[in-house]
Formats: C-alpha cells, structure tokens, sequence
C-alpha cells in the first residue's frame, strides 16, 4: 500500500481563535477522490486552507507531502504550493489578461523560465480541459463553466500531487457541473492526483462516487 500523501492525527482547526473542527484525523492516499461534506460554515474552506498553509496548524500532528504543517516555514509555502492545484469557486482569473496569459503568469510565477516550455505545457493543460480554441478570450467572454474549466487548466500546469478543489460548481448550472465533476473525478481515477473536493452537493456524488468525510461545525467523520 502506498504511503498517505496527507496525514492528519488529532489536529485541532482554529480561525480567528475559534475552534472549526477539533480532533481531525484522516489520511488521504495517491489518486483517491475524496469529499468533503457539511452545511456552509461547517470548516470545510478551513480545513482546505491548512493543506495548503493559508490558515496554521498549531496542534496535533499533520503532514502533506514531506512539509510538517506544524513548523512550516514562510519561505517553504510556495514550493508546498506547486505541488498542489486549487480549483476555487469564484474563479479568481485576472480579468485583464486571455486565458492563455492567466496560464502563462502561473507558469511564469512558478519559476518557468523557458518560453518554449511554457507554450507546450499551456497548450497540453488547455487540450485537456477542451479549451484550445478559447484560449484568446477574455475571462468575461467566456461562460461560467468555460472559466471554470479554464481555473481546472491553471490547477493541472504544474502536474500537482493533489487537487483541492473548494465547491467548484456551486456558481454552476446542473448540466455544466456535472462536466466538471466528470473531469475532477477523471483525474483522480486516471493519475496519481488525489482530489479533495468541498461540496454540499450530494447528489453528484452518486454519479461519481469517493470517499466521504463530513464537517459537522466541530468534528470531522
């Protein structure tokens, strides 16, 4: 079996001195799909920002790849970052730039320095998602799901070892979310890349079953 990609052993999840989830205890291997379920409010966004060093860890034990979240470093939270893709509801394209050249600012952020390079990893990522023929457009000329699919390209440049993805199609229309439900549950059954996806969505997890872990306001289970 695999070692956990993440490891999670009586982690107590605090904002703003409140505590949002206590005692969190979970491992998450290579590949799976996994849910994460509540009512709004419930710590979901919350426990996603400690994966990737938004929001600290101050008890407990908790590891994603080889960073201990307890003692993690300012200066190591842009190379845990690369390794991990973030599919946000909202979008956050730059809307002064193509599809392409939000693409390319990642690229370039991320220490790619050859341009030859770049062209060829933009022009995989936007293969994958179908959206070659869009990658001109301005963020506001193109649909909802088509930035959506579009923030999924910007999540896979970097080849991450894990997806997080926070209620990606609750801006959606049904036929559009179940799209990108399908392509998030593709790369986790088709690659190594773990996907953590937030939703209070229930009933795409039927259509595309993983594992379940639910947020209560205060537990984790």
């Amino acid at each position: 079996m695999e070692s956990p990609i993440i490891e999670y052993k009586g982690v107590d999840i605090l904002r703003h001195e409140h505590v949002v989830l206590k005692d969190v205890n979970f491992s998450i291997a290579p590949g799976e799909m996994v849910y994460l379920v509540g009512r709004v409010g419930s710590g979901k966004s919350s426990l996603l920002k400690t994966l990737y060093g938004e929001v600290p860890v101050t008890s407990g034990e908790a590891r994603i790849f080889d960073f201990n979240l307890r003692n993690l470093r300012r200066k190591d939270v842009p190379f845990l970052r690369r390794r991990i893709g973030i599919v946000f509801q909202d979008f956050q394209l730059l809307m002064d730039r193509s599809a392409y050249a939000n693409l390319e600012f990642v690229l370039e952020a991320t220490g790619w320095k050859d341009r030859e390079s770049r062209e060829q990893r933009i022009d995989e990522v936007l293969k994958e998602v179908g959206m070659v023929t869009k990658a001109h457009k301005m963020p506001h000329e193109l649909s909802g799901g088509e930035q959506q699919r579009i923030v999924i390209a910007r999540a896979l440049l970097n080849k991450p070892e894990l997806i997080l993805a926070d209620e990606p199609t609750g801006n959606l229309d049904p036929t559009t979310s179940e799209q990108i439900m399908a392509h998030l549950y593709g790369i986790a059954r088709e690659t190594d890349t773990a996907v953590i996806m937030a939703t209070h969505n229930l009933s795409m997890l039927d259509a595309f079953p993983g594992r379940t872990l639910r947020c209560d306001g205060k537990h984790l289970g």
